[in-house]
């Protein structure tokens, strides 16, 4: 779509990261944008934005992580596997403009543990800007990719209920 094809990254410690990118996600499909969502290190069916998907006309959601403890130290076979696998669907995405917004859910955690090859990603992304609008979201994001981005918003934790002992809620938190 017209005016799409910027990189926005949302990072940091706080709440928020991958709700700012689902808000983008609402706001483009209600301009009759399409939206494909790879969700990287999330494969459970009870997170909300998997329950909804089909009630965003436009948004497609596809959860490309297990849903299963990561140990990011030494990840499993498996789990790089399905970083790999999920790239790949993301690069096919990207290079053929399969939707106007691509939401790279946690990539974020992805590069920064190692999970895959920082210098692949941020190439592809860079060479590919100008098409869709791709939004990159998690904890930690490298300065590498943060300096192709044209948007960077760093989501400090100020408060936060959990400290309080209360759970993630569905709906709200999940």
């Amino acid at each position: 779509m017209q005016g799409y094809g910027k990189i926005q990254v949302y990072t940091g410690d706080g709440k928020g990261k991958t709700s700012a990118a689902l808000g983008v996600a609402f706001r483009a499909c209600a301009r009759g944008a399409k939206v494909l969502m790879l969700a990287f290190l999330k494969d459970d069916p009870e997170y909300s934005e998997a329950i909804g998907a089909h009630l965003l006309p436009g948004f497609t959601l596809k959860q490309v992580g297990r849903d299963a403890f990561v140990n990011f130290k030494n990840p499993d076979k498996i789990d790089l596997d399905m970083a790999r696998a999920g790239w790949e669907q993301a690069k096919e995405a990207i290079a053929n403009q399969q939707a106007d917004v691509i939401i790279l859910d946690e990539i974020n955690i992805v590069l920064q543990t190692g999970m895959l090859p920082v210098d692949e990603v941020v190439g592809f992304l860079s060479a590919h800007k100008g098409g869709a609008e791709i939004i990159c979201t998690g904890r930690g994001a490298l300065q590498e990719l943060c300096a192709i981005a044209d948007l960077v918003t760093d989501m400090r934790e100020v408060k936060h209920y959990f400290h309080l002992g209360v759970a993630s809620r569905a709906g709200i938190d999940f």
